[in-house]
């Protein structure tokens, strides 16, 4: 039996996603430019310090293809308590080693919490809002995902550096099982299915494919500039920032700010458009944005740590935009009976694009430096546009008013 859709946006369940966000998000994002740090401690070269991001990411995604069938098995509530718990537990065991061989097997089983944690989160933000206001709904979410990470992905940097490796990763390790708690005022069942229902469709890749393209494309820029900045010292320094490393930190609290504005404004633009992710325009200006702000950091590696700031910034700001409209196009799509199957589209995209950026661009830095990198980033936005102007094709769910 479903459970009712509440008629206003701030209900108790809603109200506690966005609690236990917050809680499994901030583990998430103090740990993320950490670990490959850490991994450099004990000798890692950028490469393999990069791919502990890429393992986790993949480890993620497949954890996110299951999330439907587990979740039409044991429900919400369980789904993200078992996430939360798999995010943070695990995390604590790299206070004792910076054997990259654990910190690959760590990285696995906190990137299968993290799938069913995103997942479970996403649907549900969307079967608990009103119709009307699920534009509002991302973008709230959206804070809830961002705000942890404007002070974490930068501060985490700082900290690990000022006062090593020990109380961060603690406290990366706690965040998310703080989350668990909070699991009890979620619904123990969905409001909407996991998949499609009993002999209807799935969610057609040709429907799909566009927004999770783009998704993929500006994910992988935001996770190279997470990744690749923290390992790669800029080039000359600017009066008032004292390095690469403090350039560094403050690019990533930068990225965040541009990503939360970005975000909300794009939910609430949506909603005031009337026809939340139908139209491509907001995503495909978010896309411009990034691949923009790409070519700044690259520019900017080589002159000045203004310019990577401010190219830092234009890629969250567009990287924002694309999350909302992408997810709600995503949503549109798939109809209320897969809100599941389309959060699950949205997050392998988000997920397996933060992997590959990590892995990949900080490849591309070992061999040809931080510049190359990003001029490889913006080149991708631009090859992915006609891809993301696609519209759906028949498989969009009913409209709704």
């Amino acid at each position: 039996m479903s459970t009712p859709r509440p008629a206003v946006l701030w209900s108790a369940p809603f109200v506690a996603v966005l609690a236990a966000t917050v809680l499994a998000f901030g583990g998430y994002a103090l740990l993320l430019p950490v670990v490959p740090l850490h991994a450099t401690a004990g000798g890692a070269s950028p490469g393999a310090a990069g791919a502990t991001t890429g393992v986790f990411m993949a480890a993620t995604v497949a954890a996110q293809l299951a999330v439907p069938a587990v979740l039409r098995r044991v429900g919400p509530r369980a789904g993200m308590v078992a996430g939360v718990l798999a995010l943070g537990a695990p995390a604590a065991v790299l206070v004792a080693t910076t054997s990259l061989p654990v910190l690959v097997a760590v990285a696995v089983v906190r990137g299968l919490g993290f799938g069913l944690v995103t997942v479970t989160g996403a649907a549900l933000i969307a079967d608990l809002a009103p119709p009307a206001r699920r534009g509002r709904a991302t973008g709230v979410y959206g804070l809830a995902v961002g705000l942890p990470q404007l002070g974490l992905l930068s501060g985490g940097v700082w900290a690990y550096e000022a006062l090593g490796g020990t109380p961060v990763l603690l406290a990366g390790a706690l965040l998310p099982l703080a989350a668990a708690p909070l699991c009890a005022r979620l619904p123990g069942r969905r409001a909407g299915r996991t998949s499609a229902p009993a002999g209807g469709r799935a969610l057609p890749v040709s429907a799909a494919l566009g927004p999770w393209s783009t998704m993929v494309v500006s994910a992988a820029a935001a996770g190279g500039v997470i990744t690749v900045l923290p390992l790669w010292t800029p080039g000359p320094s600017t009066p008032g920032l004292a390095g690469g490393t403090v350039v560094a930190a403050v690019a990533l609290a930068v990225l965040t700010v541009g990503q939360l504005v970005g975000r909300s404004a794009a939910g609430e633009l949506a909603d005031r458009r009337g026809s939340p992710g139908r139209r491509p325009v907001i995503t495909l200006v978010g896309l411009a944005v990034v691949g923009l702000g790409a070519l700044a950091v690259a520019i900017g590696g080589t002159s000045a740590g203004w310019v990577v700031l401010a190219g830092a910034g234009l890629v969250g700001l567009g990287f924002g935009a694309v999350q909302s409209d992408t997810l709600l196009a995503l949503f549109a799509r798939a109809g209320p009976e897969r809100s599941g199957t389309a959060s699950t589209w949205w997050n392998t995209a988000y997920d397996t694009g933060t992997g590959l950026g990590a892995a990949a661009f900080s490849t591309v830095l070992g061999v040809a430096g931080g510049s190359a990198a990003f001029l490889v980033a913006a080149l991708a936005c631009v090859v992915i546009a006609p891809l993301g102007a696609r519209r759906g094709s028949g498989a969009e769910g009913p409209r709704r008013s």
